[in-house]
């Protein structure tokens, strides 16, 4: 049974992760290198659990604060049944924290990525036991997407995969569990089509508002491509579509130059203030 989960990464998905976790009971270790950012997503839950109240989408006595510990170091995860690392999407970096855990959790823990694109196959041979391995892909905003993409590998074992399906439950999320290839399902349908979008203002046919609306008011997007790219963060946008471009060697997964342009300039999208959007 997994009662106490360890979060790796303090941005905005170990923050959301870490928040729906607590919601539900479950003890919470929340690990960052950064005791700032560690404070920041405390103060970020607290808000975002205020926002649902509001709305009604929690119970006005929930409060998931006295489930979340935090700590600047990976030894606090020793004791958790499952960690989840959260941390950019770098695999150099997910490789080192991995290679750390390895050695620092029990034997019995389920270690899992919530990466978006990186093979789990490989982060897994980093780990003794690799049946204990798989990707769990949370969905952003994690407090209000339903999905959780659990992606297991020919070595995750069948208890690995159902305690995490089961987990997915009692959050209220639904799992579907598939298999470990380049940026999994959602990306590599969703990625391509945000690269489209972006080639479409590009080449002056439309403008970001003007493609979003088109998507929303004729394919019934609940949001825009564009809008989406910049909640995304269209840094991370870029490393998928070059990691899916490297590991496929299919031009539908080339960047836009205009979205390469964008992230060397540092328009990243909301968490900059600025990307097909502005957001002051």
């Amino acid at each position: 049974m997994i009662e106490q989960v360890g979060v790796i990464g303090a941005g905005q998905m170990g923050q959301g992760i870490a928040q729906v976790l607590a919601c539900a009971g479950i003890q919470v270790v929340l690990v960052d290198i950064s005791a700032e950012q560690l404070e920041l997503a405390l103060s970020r839950t607290a808000s975002s659990v205020a926002k649902l109240k509001e709305r009604n989408k929690l119970p006005v006595e929930c409060n998931p604060l006295p489930f979340i510990e935090s700590s600047v170091s990976l030894d606090a995860l020793a004791h958790c049944d499952l960690v989840v690392e959260a941390a950019t999407e770098d695999e150099m970096t997910k490789r080192k924290i991995f290679q750390a855990l390895n050695g620092i959790c029990k034997s019995s823990a389920i270690l899992a990525s919530n990466t978006s694109s990186i093979s789990i196959g490989r982060l897994s041979a980093l780990v003794d036991q690799p049946e204990r391995m798989l990707g769990v892909h949370f969905m952003n905003p994690v407090p209000l997407m339903a999905l959780i993409e659990v992606i297991t590998t020919k070595h995750t074992s069948e208890a690995t995969r159902v305690a995490v399906v089961e987990l997915a439950e009692k959050l209220g999320k639904t799992a579907v569990v598939v298999k470990d290839r380049p940026a999994f399902v959602l990306n590599r349908i969703l990625l391509p089509t945000i690269n489209e979008a972006i080639r479409v203002v590009e080449e002056g046919t439309a403008t970001p508002e003007q493609v979003d609306q088109i998507m929303t008011l004729g394919a019934g997007f609940p949001m825009g491509p564009l809008a989406l790219a910049d909640m995304i963060g269209l840094d991370t946008c870029l490393s998928i579509l070059d990691l899916m471009f490297v590991e496929m060697k299919d031009a539908r997964y080339l960047p836009a130059p205009l979205l390469r342009e964008y992230v060397v300039d540092g328009r990243l999208g909301k968490k900059t203030g600025e990307g097909f959007y502005n957001y002051d």
